[in-house]
């Protein structure tokens, strides 16, 4: 594995007021064994087929999915696919894989690991929370009869560490604001690092467009786009009145990764409830998008994502926090899939001027990352063996 990063070199900074993840760890998931991954604020996975790429945003989402609360069965329903492939049980048939992360901002680097047991039973078995070299929580499987991990939160009070047991299938991070108190300053200093943990998990939005169902009329309803973007003219119909200035860089994208002349991207209620997308090529030419290629589709998807925001994205951001000290992070796996350079790199460009702006980051994976991750301000990943 090789990282490179095209950013302009840094000065000292300040502490960030977004929380964002930094480094992503597998000590042991999937294809990967004691892997640490630099994260930026665009970050590129790059490298061939079967290198460990959809691995990576696959342990990031379920850390997020976790970080918002999630039951463990939701977020891994196959967990013995995430167990590296030679390793072996122990004597008693136990299997399992290691995630983490970093996540930095107000409160300086916070690092979360996570241990989950995948044979023969589900189950959290340890997890680690840390600051500035002090253990914030840990956790650990004392009874393997019981479901729930014995956990230990620093206290710093009339005694070091507080105990009590936590349930086995939930992270403990992010059920500690309902244990703990916050009377002393150690347990303030628990509760502010693992909100920032949570605060910067619970703000990812995972996206893979799908062609085939953008092509379709969508109904009307919520205008928060799906993780498909099968309602994206619905979205379209949303966002158009709400921001002209953010909905005229849309256009300007569109125009620059789409065939042909495009003046304005509209979208057009049905008599049927539905709404339909158009783009609109001038001299009273409009373009369904159910006509367009599989590879503008998931263009206009993309861009049409990097210039919106949580309220109208399928994601749950930490609603107690307020939007300006919140980063939304997207995962994009196969950010590249089905476009050719020209649009692939318009697509990098986008995402590293939206990203520059603090408002928003990108982890997404690439085929050919050689040609669309020459990018100031992209960390690049290379698995490539």
């Amino acid at each position: 594995m090789t990282v490179s990063s095209l950013a302009a070199p840094a000065q000292a900074e300040a502490r960030p007021d977004r929380p964002g993840a930094t480094e992503l760890r597998l000590a042991a998931f999937a294809a990967h064994r004691r892997a640490r991954f630099p994260l930026g604020p665009l970050t590129l996975f790059t490298g061939p087929s079967g290198s460990g790429k959809t691995g990576a945003l696959r342990a990031y989402e379920a850390l997020a999915r976790l970080g918002g609360g999630a039951a463990l069965g939701e977020v891994f329903p196959d967990p013995v696919s995430c167990v590296p492939e030679r390793a072996r049980p122990d004597a008693q048939r136990r299997r399992g894989f290691r995630i983490g992360c970093t996540v930095d901002g107000p409160e300086g680097p916070v690092r979360l690991d996570v241990a989950v047991q995948a044979e023969p039973e589900l189950r959290i078995v340890g997890e680690r929370l840390t600051a500035g070299g002090l253990t914030l929580l840990e956790t650990a499987l004392r009874d393997p009869g019981r479901r729930v991990v014995q956990a230990a939160w620093h206290t710093a009070g009339s005694s070091a560490v507080t105990r009590g047991p936590l349930p086995d299938d939930r992270l403990g991070t992010a059920l500690l604001p309902l244990r703990v108190a916050g009377r002393t300053d150690g347990e303030r200093r628990v509760l502010a690092a693992a909100e920032q943990m949570v605060v910067a998990l619970r703000s990812v939005y995972a996206c893979d467009p799908s062609p085939r169902r953008m092509r379709a009329a969508a109904p009307l309803g919520a205008g928060r786009l799906l993780r498909g973007c099968d309602n994206l003219a619905e979205v379209l119909w949303r966002t158009r009145s709400e921001c002209g200035h953010r909905y005229a860089h849309l256009v300007t994208a569109v125009r620059a990764g789409c065939a042909g002349p495009v003046t304005d991207v509209l979208a057009e209620p049905l008599g049927d409830g539905t709404v339909r997308a158009l783009l609109d090529r001038g001299d009273g030419v409009r373009t369904h998008l159910g006509l367009l290629g599989d590879g503008e589709l998931r263009y206009l998807a993309l861009a049409l994502v990097l210039l919106t925001g949580p309220g109208v994205l399928e994601v749950d951001p930490a609603g107690e926090v307020p939007a300006a000290l919140q980063t939304l992070t997207v995962l994009a796996d196969g950010l590249d899939r089905g476009l050719d350079v020209r649009q692939a790199g318009e697509l990098v460009r986008l995402a590293a001027r939206m990203c520059e702006r603090g408002h928003i980051r990108l982890v997404g994976a690439v085929g050919d990352g050689v040609r669309v991750c020459e990018v100031p301000g992209t960390t690049v990943v290379d698995l490539t063996p």
